[in-house]
């Protein structure tokens, strides 16, 4: 009988490479890993697991059951948490992943009116951006995912992973606008608007990989391709640099509202650009008590 423990042993193996690296992420021995595999293999009834010298790889039979072992723990996940919840047990859990600005900016109200108001439930945070932390999501690591994405871009790697996807339940938050970020002696820092044209001449500073594509896709579209002087996933580094009069950036609201911009001023820009943020949940755990109460405190954290 293939139990659940088993799928997530195999699963960390298989993200990892080796046993060792898997007891480390589990917080186990390197034996136990062993003992767990040698089980799974023999309730499979065929070999999981290939080690040649150092590497680890799966078998055919191995791929496919590490295929399925994502919506597995993810749909026992969330009966436990339903069925805990009806029965009174305990208000549950939620797994939060959250990009960089999010969880300076939402998470903290909306986890304290969660805390305040449904103080049994645990809630739990990392920092992970799209597309890997809809790839969490899928793969039962967490029961929310706060994402963003620029335009129509898809939420996973590939365009048929939008969130048309019918997997994937979505809790629009808020359209977090972008600014320009000009150091304050710039020419531009006292103006109402700037367009975004009128900067071709600047040396850029650009944050996160996606934030930059989206970057360079609106400056190309405007008609020039911005010198990127500075790339950084730091906000704080971002803005440091611009007060520094090393460059100029385009931010979301969010990142700003994250950090203390000194020496730089904030502009609109032109034409409008902004991204979508979410909150991201599967349909199963869509329905758990403290999953809802969470969605529903995010939502709450952006309309403030």
């Amino acid at each position: 009988m293939i139990e659940a423990r088993h799928l997530r042993v195999l699963r960390a193996v298989a993200t990892t490479g080796s046993f060792s690296a898997a007891a480390r992420e589990l917080g186990c021995t390197q034996p136990a890993v062993s003992q767990q595999m040698k089980a799974l293999e023999a309730a499979a009834g065929t070999p999981l697991l290939v080690r040649t010298g150092r590497e680890t790889r799966l078998t055919e039979a191995g791929e496919a059951l590490v295929r399925h072992a994502g919506g597995i723990l993810a749909g026992l996940a969330a009966a436990e948490e339903e069925v805990a919840a009806l029965a009174g047990l305990r208000a549950g859990r939620v797994r939060l992943v959250s990009f960089p600005s999010g969880s300076s900016t939402l998470v903290p109200t909306a986890v304290a009116a969660m805390r305040a108001d449904h103080p049994g439930t645990r809630v739990s945070l990392v920092e992970a951006e799209p597309p890997r932390s809809v790839e969490m999501l899928r793969a039962g690591d967490c029961e929310i995912a706060l994402a963003f994405r620029y335009g129509e871009e898809p939420w996973g790697h590939h365009p048929a992973e939008g969130w048309e996807r019918e997997d994937l339940v979505v809790r629009p938050v808020l359209t977090d606008r972008l600014v320009g970020l000009v150091p304050e002696g710039h020419s531009f820092a006292d103006a109402e608007e700037v367009g975004i044209g009128t900067l071709a001449e600047e040396p850029w500073i650009a944050g996160c990989p996606r934030c930059r594509r989206h970057l360079v896709e609106v400056c190309e579209a405007a008609g020039f391709t911005p010198r990127i002087d500075f790339a950084t996933d730091d906000y704080p580094a971002v803005v440091g640099l611009v007060g520094a009069g090393l460059g100029v950036a385009v931010l979301p609201e969010l990142a700003v509202e994250s950090v203390r911009p000194r020496g730089t001023r904030a502009v609109r820009v032109s034409p409008a650009v902004q991204r979508e943020v979410v909150a991201l949940t599967l349909p199963d755990l869509a329905r758990v008590p403290a999953v809802s109460a969470m969605l529903e405190r995010l939502e709450a954290a952006a309309r403030r």
